[in-house]
């Protein structure tokens, strides 16, 4: 018997949990780091040309195909065409056997810091606790050295939290926890960020460092070849960090939007959604900037010597400059790490919840039995990179899912859905119901983004072939990086090879299909 499909019960819970899994770790950790190593205020010029370029055309374009089929990406993509459902399930899998299993450890570690934050547990060395004493780094991926419980622990507590608010209909679970959490979440960065910029040395950082413009890094036109080149992996960059902090390419946001009611401005939705993930990203940087710049002046280093990328910057860099603080030192870290926790958990159930979806799609099971599953499958996953050789892992499978997995998946939806279904059928529902979007951005969907895409992925791979990414063996590359994504892409193509039900492939006829015999 075919489920009734749930749906969100407010507009504004379907905005604050696809917000949710927009806003994670990355928009703390990730963008503040590029936007001090690509050129400060400059680099927010190539990044807002990619929310233009990319982010919005690829947003409207989830959501408008979720709210089309009212289906998961394996289930729209199938309607599509057969022949490109495995794209369909490409997406959920990368983004929950890909992302999510590491994704989950390093929610983890917040909450683990979160604990150590009530004694300042990393005392005056975080770099060598984060290193040797929590994470007890072996000398390579090749050397996985055996779990580390503490972490473990900590990832099952992560696991079983997803589990709670996956486990019963959208409305009740991830609405409800949407709810409570986002709020929190924006309160709590607020707070952070009032607190940082307040500290001696945050104004000096930030204007000279994070806002402060090097506008020879965004120069595509220099006349020096070498500046050239360096610019356009700035403007890579830039498209890359859109691309993921938007949670595009997961098949996350074709999921969310197949719960919306069959009136809904979706091309608004999508408009909100970006510009406050991105105005979070902004923002946060603020918190970063000045909490790094008052423990720079307060160690006497160069800006330079104290910002640090990655995990480091929220597990060695926060951690030191919370113990250098003048007062309520235990109070700052139980805030920030509460707050990347919050964070982290509202992406890490929308990740589940994609794929979650698309094996009820697809076989008819129960929401419960699924989830229970999933998350048990998930958290087995995830213990590999619980192992004292995880960070490596973490970090080639991050490199490859992110640089090539999503952005590929982004690429070909674009064609498939620009080309075989047409942009403009999907363009004429979203404007149906009640949006404006303009022929410019059909265009954008068949010709520009693909290119810029594509030019992405050309980008890595250059890159990559020229020289191991972060030194790495080439076999372990291969191994946890390549094999990874071949691993993902043959479950794919074994879940599309799976027969389908002929009603749960049946649609009702809609008056944008009459566009496709003009």
């Amino acid at each position: 018997m075919t489920q009734a499909r749930s749906s969100w019960q407010s507009n504004m819970g379907f905005l604050l949990a696809a917000i949710g899994s927009a806003i994670g770790l990355g928009n703390v950790w990730r963008f503040s780091y590029m936007v001090y190593k690509f050129g400060g205020g400059a680099f927010l010029v190539p990044y807002v040309v990619a929310l233009i370029v990319a982010g919005l055309p690829i947003i409207i374009l989830e959501y408008g195909l979720g709210h089309f089929e009212k289906a998961s990406s394996p289930l729209s993509f199938a309607r599509i065409d057969r022949r490109f459902e495995w794209l369909g399930w490409w997406m959920p899998i990368v983004a929950m056997f890909g992302i999510m299993l590491f994704y989950s450890v390093v929610i983890g570690w917040c909450f683990n810091y979160l604990l150590y934050s009530f004694s300042l547990s990393w005392g005056a060395d975080p770099q060598g606790f984060f290193f040797k004493q929590f994470l007890e780094l072996s000398g390579s991926a090749a050397n996985l050295g055996g779990l580390r419980i503490p972490i473990v622990l900590s990832t099952l507590l992560v696991w079983v939290l997803c589990w709670m608010i996956c486990f019963r209909d959208v409305r009740h679970g991830i609405e409800r926890a949407s709810m409570v959490f986002m709020p929190i979440l924006f309160l709590l960065t607020i707070i952070i960020v009032l607190w940082s910029v307040s500290l001696d040395g945050a104004s000096d950082a930030i204007f000279n460092h994070y806002l402060h413009a090097d506008w020879t890094k965004i120069n595509l036109f220099a006349t020096d070849p070498t500046i050239r080149k360096a610019a356009g992996k700035v403007w890579a960059a830039a498209f890359g960090q859109i691309f993921f902090t938007l949670s595009l390419g997961f098949g996350i946001m074709i999921t969310y939007a197949s719960y919306l009611p069959d009136k809904n401005n979706i091309a608004r939705n999508a408009f909100i959604t970006a510009v406050v993930n991105c105005l979070y990203s902004f923002g946060a940087g603020f918190a970063v900037f000045g909490i790094v710049g008052f423990m720079a002046k307060s160690q006497g280093l160069p800006f330079q010597d104290a910002i640090k990328g990655g995990p480091q910057l929220a597990f060695v860099v926060y951690p030191k400059a919370i113990s250098l603080l003048p007062a309520f030192n235990t109070l700052f870290g139980v805030l920030f790490f509460f707050m990347l926790l919050v964070a982290g958990l509202t992406s890490g159930v929308s990740l589940i919840e994609a794929f979650t979806c698309s094996i009820i799609d697809k076989f008819g099971y129960s929401r419960k039995k699924v989830v229970t599953m999933v998350c048990l499958a998930g958290f087995l996953g995830s213990l590999v990179f619980t192992s004292r050789g995880g960070l490596y892992l973490l970090d080639i499978t991050d490199h490859f899912i992110t640089n090539y997995g999503l952005v590929a998946g982004g690429l070909l939806e674009c064609i498939i859905v620009g080309w075989v279904l047409k942009a403009t059928v999907l363009r004429n529902h979203i404007n149906r119901q009640g949006a404006h979007l303009p022929a410019l951005w059909a265009f954008s969907i068949r010709y520009i983004t693909p290119a810029v895409l594509f030019y992405l992925l050309y980008l890595s791979f250059t890159g990559d072939m020229g020289k191991n990414y972060g030194g790495y063996p080439t076999t372990q590359l291969v191994i946890f990086g390549a094999g990874w994504m071949l691993i993902c892409f043959i479950a794919a193509i074994a879940f599309a090879f799976s027969p389908w039900k002929p009603e749960r492939l049946k649609r009702r006829h809609r008056p944008e299909e009459d566009d496709l015999l003009v």
